[in-house]
């Protein structure tokens, strides 16, 4: 009896043993992917912010952040993606490192090794994808602070579609799937506008939320709900909203002078003079007196004086759900 009850306690450790040495050899949650120098190196940077409305990537965009970055380790955070943009930047940039990381979820997020290696960067972009899990799992985590700690020291920082999605100080969350321009207007209430805020801080772009994938998907109308809900539900008393084209990039330098590039049709400024007249449940969208600036690309735009040049000023209104143009065009 003795010589069983020593074996099956033998036996018992060599079992925990076993799950402990599984546990510590288990792969972490995230994925990185680096090429380049594998130790980093810290550079000057200078602040810069590339805001790209996703579909084809725009090389004027990452080579400002590049240009930016003072040749230091470039860092990609993405959800869903891969490792697609280290070579695509590293050919363009000659860049010390290029890294992706992949975070898809909470377990991920904090790991402690993807906020050290986000603070180690000189230049970070945020990759698309969906933005819910943004919200969802990166937000909550240590990284957030990481991205913000990025800005506050003057580290050119760019995200394209979702990416681009959450660098205002109001975000489209994304939570119960996309928002339709038509659903929307129809009803602002709709369970899919869902608007989340202060993911990260960036100068110049306090009061604003930002869409992507403009023209080519319409999505004009539920950006024009979004405004409506901020304003009718109070979370602010003034608020704007920067829309980028597919194939378009606004690149924004320290005083808020953004140059529009690329080959869509560029960078939509919307700032609502008024409150919504209905903004309600079950009802269709009635808003009024929207100033717009259309810049295209190659023109710019001051966020801060809110001016641009080389493009061109309209007013939209929107009765009943249906929006009408001071251009003829609501694009």
């Amino acid at each position: 009896m003795w010589i069983m009850a020593v074996m099956h306690r033998t036996l018992f450790t060599l079992i925990l043993l076993a799950f402990s040495i599984s546990a510590f050899a288990a792969d972490p949650a995230y994925k990185y992917w680096r090429i380049g120098s594998q130790s980093d190196v810290t550079t000057k940077t200078t602040a810069g912010y590339a805001l790209m409305g996703g579909g084809s990537d725009q090389d004027p965009a990452f080579k400002f952040l590049c240009d930016k970055s003072g040749g230091g380790d470039f860092v990609i955070l993405t959800a869903s993606g891969d490792n697609d943009y280290n070579d695509y930047i590293q050919k363009m940039c000659k860049q010390n490192s290029v890294a992706t990381i992949k975070i898809p979820n909470a377990e991920a997020a904090n790991d402690p090794f993807v906020a050290e290696t986000i603070r180690k960067a000189e230049a970070l972009f945020i990759s698309g994808g969906d933005q819910s899990n943004y919200v969802k799992y990166w937000k909550p985590s240590p990284m957030r602070a990481a991205i913000q700690d990025l800005i506050d020291r003057g580290v050119p920082v760019g995200g394209t579609s979702a990416g681009l999605a959450i660098l205002g100080e109001f975000s489209f969350a994304a939570l119960n799937d996309t928002a339709y321009s038509e659903k929307t207007l129809k009803n602002p209430y709709d369970n899919t506008v869902t608007i989340d805020r202060d993911f990260l801080k960036i100068n110049h772009l306090e009061n604003t939320i930002t869409d992507t994938h403009f023209k080519k998907r319409d999505r004009l109308g539920r950006t024009l709900v979004f405004l409506a809900r901020i304003l009718q539900d109070g979370q602010a008393k003034d608020i704007r909203s920067i829309a980028l084209d597919e194939k378009s990039a606004a690149l924004m330098e320290p005083d808020g002078t953004m140059t529009v590039v690329g080959k869509g049709t560029g960078a939509y400024f919307y700032h609502p003079t008024t409150k919504p007249e209905i903004c309600k449940e079950g009802a269709p969208l009635t808003f009024t007196g929207i100033d717009v600036y259309h810049v295209p690309n190659d023109g710019t735009f001051n966020v801060v004086s809110w001016t641009g040049k080389g493009g061109s000023a309209y007013t939209l209104n929107v009765k009943d759900g249906v929006i009408s143009s001071s251009s003829g065009s609501n694009y």
